[in-house]
């Protein structure tokens, strides 16, 4: 079984960087994997499209980098099927999307862990690429490396932030991620992702987050807005997404250009 460098860097208490993909292209992962300065890639798995053979050909194009691991982004339906194919599949860490409840979170957490007595998990004996096919599974090097599991929960929704003490009392949870665009619907502020309320909003949610022992991931898209989060204690960060650095230099070069062209 592989390492988790994501689980060991949490017991060290280190600092994390990852990104963000929503393409399956394994040429962009070996691309992010040689700058040798990222520790996991997260795949949104609720907005991208994927087989199952995208997964494991993402675990596989991940797995040639030993300093760095992956995660998934999984939805809210159909949770199981989509958490066991992706650890399955060699995708280490999983990352749930509309969390709003502790007895949520605990299901969550089941279908992660194997089902022995000690763990109460729901995770069976496979023949899936993370076990090797057929070379440990059921294995206790399985039954760890189903326990390594990094486990972040999304906080996005006023009913998840009226919870979050509970829900951050589950036992199991590892790291926090505040959605504030779903957020912001759910409290009626359609298209305010990025106000001073929805900022002040998760400002507070990281901060609880940290005081219950929770290590909360923020997304920003560079490293001029990292400070501001840094000097408030999270350790955690995740800069930009393979779609959004695109797009972001298309319209900036893109623009430059275009005032370039209209000189004449």
């Amino acid at each position: 079984m592989r390492k988790n460098p994501l689980r060991e860097l949490l017991n060290e208490g280190k600092a994390t960087l990852s990104t963000r993909m929503v393409t399956l292209t394994p040429s962009i992962v070996e691309v992010i994997g040689l700058s040798g300065l990222f520790d996991f890639i997260e795949y949104l798995g609720e907005y991208g499209a994927w087989t199952l053979p995208d997964l494991e050909n993402f675990a596989r194009a991940v797995d040639q980098f030993p300093h760095m691991t992956s995660m998934m982004k999984v939805e809210r339906e159909p949770r199981m099927f989509i958490t066991q194919r992706a650890l399955g599949a060699g995708i280490q860490n999983i990352n749930f999307a509309d969390c709003d409840s502790a007895e949520e979170a605990k299901q969550c957490i089941r279908y992660v862990l194997p089902m022995t007595p000690v763990d109460g998990g729901l995770q069976g004996c496979g023949m899936r690429r993370n076990v090797g096919y057929v070379l440990e599974s059921g294995s206790e090097a399985w039954v760890k490396a189903m326990r390594d599991v990094i486990i972040e929960v999304m906080i996005e929704s006023a009913e998840a932030v009226e919870r979050m003490d509970e829900i951050l009392s589950v036992k199991g949870i590892d790291m926090l991620h505040f959605g504030p665009c779903d957020y912001a619907l759910t409290v009626g502020k359609i298209g305010q992702k990025g106000s001073p309320e929805m900022k002040r909003k998760q400002r507070e949610v990281f901060e609880f987050a940290i005081k219950k022992g929770i290590r909360p991931r923020v997304v920003i898209n560079g490293y001029e807005e990292a400070k501001e989060y840094f000097d408030m204690g999270v350790r955690d960060f995740c800069v930009g997404s393979d779609l959004g650095t695109l797009y972001r230099w298309c319209k900036s070069t893109g623009d430059k250009m275009m005032e370039l062209f209209a000189k004449g």
